[in-house]
């Protein structure tokens, strides 16, 4: 943690130097990026970003929930030069590394359920989705997936073919992969088929199952249901406990793979290891990345020893694995399990109470939900009619970063809070009455 003050505002944003790297930035770099406010980083450590101006941020973003430990962990980054030293690439596919199977020892014993699993090594959430994609239909021997609409699995195109969060996603990329149906999720606040939990039985799974498979989809051939425990870029939609244990219970009946997308719910952020053991499901195959490795690109898929039955040159990856990120996400986990999982328990809930008592003062507020430390406000300009507030989630984005907060926001009216599990009261506190002033303001 940084002993000078933040947040702190020195220049007007952003200050000249961060408009001297933009300026480069919109000569050079793909349009194709989504930037939400200028914020140009030259460092950070713990829960504080100070730009390129001097300017200092309390950071509710965490690299978008992927560097859990903070910025610049001074263990994380001891692992990284140790063995940086040493060698930085040789290719786990073809050869062998002491870190690649300490790392999947570690992860298979802090797994969710079922302990004898194998590990797929990737460079991100969605190569560990592509990998998964490939094999379900491999060991199933069945081309048809059911995803879910507000799902958010990646950018790769059998990731993308698996979302369905965003249509801008997918503008001008068609055809998608084949085979894959979407079907609604357990979004509660905004039920799609208008009923009420728990009276309504969860029915959004038993319409899967007296439906779907008996009008247009032939359960025989359905490889894997991939889902998220809880919806990310979707809006940090909660689901109650009964969808998924329902939704396994289809897939065993069924003989269809579970596939947990644990890409930005692992790890530690809902304060647990994985959003799995929130719902007491044991996910036939998981795939993690984000928070694995405290900022170093690494993913991993992992099945149970009977399902990963792929031949070697099925699947591989020149630099999933690589050393330093494996070295980096040793680290990670001994930090997480030593204390940072139970402090995004304890700091996670405290966060979400307060932002429930907000919500009695503003208006704009339509829901408060969320796990841990994977927290989310859905802004409405009617709560009655629930009409969807995205031009003040914006503002409310853009004006926290001009007052030293930085938030992103998921879905289309949501503001989602994802500091790293390092995060103390005392920096909920700031957050809480940045947000407050925030609120003020875009609400007149």
């Amino acid at each position: 943690m940084s002993n000078e003050p933040y947040p702190k505002m020195v220049t007007s944003l952003p200050g000249p130097a961060a408009k001297a790297v933009l300026a480069k930035d919109d000569r050079y770099i793909s349009p194709s990026y989504t930037r939400g406010y200028p914020l140009v980083i030259d460092r950070g450590r713990d829960v504080v970003v100070t730009d390129v101006d001097g300017n200092r941020f309390l950071d509710f973003t965490s690299g978008i929930a992927v560097c859990n430990t903070g910025h610049a962990h001074p263990e994380v980054v001891k692992a990284i030069i140790d063995q940086a030293e040493k060698f930085l690439h040789m290719s786990g596919t073809d050869f062998y590394y002491a870190a690649q199977s300490e790392l999947a020892e570690k992860l298979a014993r802090i797994s969710p359920g079922e302990r004898d699993r194998r590990v797929f090594y990737s460079n991100s959430g969605a190569e560990s989705i592509e990998a998964a994609l490939k094999l379900v239909r491999y060991h199933t021997r069945r081309t048809r997936v059911i995803s879910f609409f507000g799902s958010f699995h990646g950018r790769t195109m059998g990731a993308l073919s698996l979302s369905a969060s965003k249509s801008i996603h997918e503008k001008g990329f068609a055809p998608m992969v084949p085979g894959i149906t979407h079907v609604p999720y357990a979004y509660c606040y905004r039920c799609p088929y208008h009923l009420t939990y728990p009276q309504c039985n969860t029915s959004c799974v038993d319409w899967i199952r007296e439906d779907l498979f008996k009008r247009a989809l032939p359960p025989e051939e359905v490889a894997a249901i991939f889902v998220e425990p809880i919806q990310g870029e979707g809006g940090y939609i909660v689901p109650p406990k009964s969808f998924h244990q329902k939704l396994k219970e289809l897939c065993d009946d069924y003989g269809i793979l579970y596939v947990a997308d644990e890409i930005q719910t692992g790890m530690g952020r809902t304060g647990k290891m994985f959003a799995c053991d929130h719902f007491g499901i044991d996910p036939d195959i998981f795939t993690i990345a984000k928070g694995i490795a405290s900022g170093m690109p690494l993913g991993a898929m992992l099945a149970r020893h009977d399902i990963m039955d792929w031949v070697p040159g099925s699947h591989a990856s020149t630099f999933g694995g690589n050393p330093i990120s494996c070295r980096a996400a040793l680290v990670t986990i001994d930090l997480l399990t030593g204390g940072l999982v139970k402090n995004a328990a304890v700091t996670g809930a405290y966060f979400k109470e307060e932002l429930v008592k907000m919500a009695g003062t503003h208006r704009l507020i339509g829901d408060v939900r969320g796990v841990g430390l994977m927290v989310a406000i859905e802004l409405v300009t009617d709560r009655e009619k629930k009409t969807k507030a995205v031009k003040e989630r914006n503002r409310v984005v853009e004006l926290a970063f001009r007052k030293g907060l930085l938030l992103l926001g998921c879905g289309e009216n949501s503001v989602r809070f994802i500091p790293a599990l390092t995060v103390s009261r005392k920096d909920i506190g700031i957050a809480l009455s940045i947000l407050d002033e925030v609120l003020t303001e875009v609400e007149g």
